[in-house]
């Protein structure tokens, strides 16, 4: 077991890494609101800007399981530390990159160390609290990712209109060199299979597999309009590039009651969690794609779309730290892979029908794609109490 904390240290730990959290998330999405600032001054067209969004996620998935497998040994204050390392360094490379490639090259080594990150810090985490508050954990944590959208991607974008883009991300790597500080000085150092959370609570192989397809499709359906929203905000509903941060800042705060309220149900009504928020998003998608021109309403679903999409954000993790078949860091690593699957099949099938059809018809795509990771999702569940009714023992009648 790891060491016992005190519950303040424990809840400082579990703000701290939500903190390195928010950096990483913010850094990964930044191209999105930077993107209109980026594009001209490195002489590329959206949809290549677009691109630093694929290519990073692409890092993720690739990199993720063998990453993990490789530290799996390593105790989880040395590892975090060194990845915080290589994070504040090759963000700075970011804000100093004068052309495209050389951006594209420190994002792809940014990608890398988020790819352990997201793989441990789950496990890490939740593994400082009892077995029967993981979901609440799960959510509250979550709060600092969910919080890039709020703070993160519209000041990022703020900073990237008033100063320049490349000092968005030395405000980042600054950040990431805060958050590694106080993680590294807060979290106990133990062997990662001593942790808490080492193993799932319910673990079940093939419904864990359902969970990394469903995450896989209802990201890419989500992305394939949320990498390009800056447009679709700008040339679709007409909205003045002025008010994109506080558009963005509105879709943020909705995203971070998202988290809050899902880590409600996590532990009490799993099906719900994984159901509701994909059957919202879906709908949501589509009725921008139908009433995008009409901006109250297309802030309005803007925001039900953030709230929705953080939830099954949080979801996800929490979900796997249940269901994992083995160890919850390989478990992190494969569904962290499927989430970044999404992100880069999305950005890029985004990007690919930018330049051919325009924004318009990005949210209809992506709505039907999500829509379809419902419908693997309500599949799954009929097939599994199908499976809980088999196994129940038929009652003998007496005499």
């Amino acid at each position: 077991m790891p060491p016992q904390l005190s519950p303040a240290r424990a809840t400082a730990t579990l703000i701290a890494l939500s903190l390195a959290a928010f950096a990483y998330v913010t850094t990964e999405l930044a191209p999105v609101g930077l993107l209109t600032v980026i594009a001209p001054d490195l002489d590329r067209s959206r949809s290549e800007v677009g691109l630093l969004v694929t290519g990073y996620a692409f890092v993720v998935v690739l990199m993720s399981l063998p990453l993990t497998g490789l530290t799996r040994t390593i105790p989880r204050r040395r590892l975090l530390a060194v990845t915080f390392v290589v994070f504040v360094l090759a963000t700075a490379v970011s804000a100093f990159a004068t052309s495209y490639w050389v951006l594209a090259g420190a994002r792809l080594a940014t990608a890398a160390t988020q790819a352990l990150f997201w793989s441990v810090v789950g496990p890490t985490v939740t593994g400082l609290f009892p077995p029967d508050v993981r979901g609440r954990i799960v959510s509250r944590f979550a709060i600092g990712p969910s919080l890039a959208p709020v703070l993160g991607v519209p000041l990022a974008t703020w900073v990237g209109q008033e100063a320049g883009w490349r000092t968005a991300f030395a405000v980042l790597a600054g950040l990431g060199l805060v958050a590694g500080a106080v993680v590294t000085a807060l979290l106990p150092s133990f062997p990662p299979d001593a942790g808490g959370a080492a193993r799932g609570t319910m673990p079940d192989a093939r419904r864990f597999r359902t969970l990394l397809v469903l995450t896989a499709l209802g990201i890419t359906g989500a992305f394939c309009a949320q990498t390009y929203i800056t447009p679709f905000l700008l040339d679709v509903s007409g909205f003045p590039e002025s008010s994109l941060s506080l558009l963005l800042l509105v879709g943020g705060v909705a995203g971070v009651c998202g988290t809050i309220v899902i880590g409600r149900f996590i532990d009490s009504r799993p099906v719900a969690a994984v159901t509701v928020p994909l059957a919202v998003v879906g709908v949501t998608l589509l009725l921008m794609y139908a009433l995008g021109t009409v901006q109250p309403v297309t802030v309005v679903l803007f925001a039900v779309a953030g709230l929705a999409f953080s939830a099954f954000a949080a979801m996800v993790q929490g979900r796997t730290l249940q269901l994992a078949p083995g160890n919850t860091d390989l478990a992190s690593a494969a569904s962290g892979s499927a989430f970044n699957l999404g992100i880069a099949g999305g950005s890029l099938l985004g990007g690919v029908l930018l330049p051919a059809v325009g924004p318009r018809p990005l949210p209809l795509v992506g709505g039907l794609l999500v829509l379809t990771a419902l419908g693997v999702a309500l599949l799954d569940e009929r097939r599994h109490r199908t499976r809980h009714d088999a196994a129940r023992p038929v009652p003998v009648p007496a005499g």
